[in-house]
């Protein structure tokens, strides 16, 4: 008798878990522009944390701007515009991964982020330089935010 016991606890275990598991899969959000042909998301919110991927300078006509500081600006507002589809903000941002393919552009970049948040508010970084970014673009910017749902 204890063995059949000890069985229905462990299924039992097992259907809370699977419930769980289901519970924590709906909460992943995934936020595609329309018409996206890219192999990837966006933002991806799952729970509390948004997820942004790597964002160009391209601006609304889709191209990339030949000067650094226009790219650079585009590329943090393109982070602020994704961050609102998954229901963030700039001021929400903990944390940024920043690729620049010139580190002679590092100090006029810095100039434009430091401006995109907040003095008290500004997230930790990672940065690097890169030899090359997809569109030939001068830099890209991801970021990851802490923005409780509802």
């Amino acid at each position: 008798m204890k063995s059949h016991r000890f069985s229905l606890r462990v299924l039992g275990f097992g259907c809370l878990l699977g419930v769980a598991l289901s519970a924590q899969a709906a909460d992943l959000e995934y936020h595609r522009p329309a018409g996206s042909k890219a192999p990837y998301a966006a933002a991806v919110r799952a729970g509390d944390t948004v997820y942004v991927s790597g964002q160009l300078g391209v601006g609304a006509d889709g191209k990339l701007p030949a000067d650094f500081a226009s790219q650079a600006s585009n590329t943090m507002a393109n982070v602020a515009k994704v961050l609102g589809t998954a229901g963030a903000s700039m001021d929400q941002v903990t944390q940024c991964t920043v690729m620049i393919a010139d580190m002679k552009d590092w100090a006029e970049f810095n100039k434009l982020y430091v401006a995109a948040f907040k003095p008290d508010h500004l997230p930790a970084r990672s940065a690097m330089a890169v030899s090359a970014l997809p569109m030939q673009a001068a830099l890209e910017v991801g970021c990851t935010a802490y923005a409780p749902a509802g």
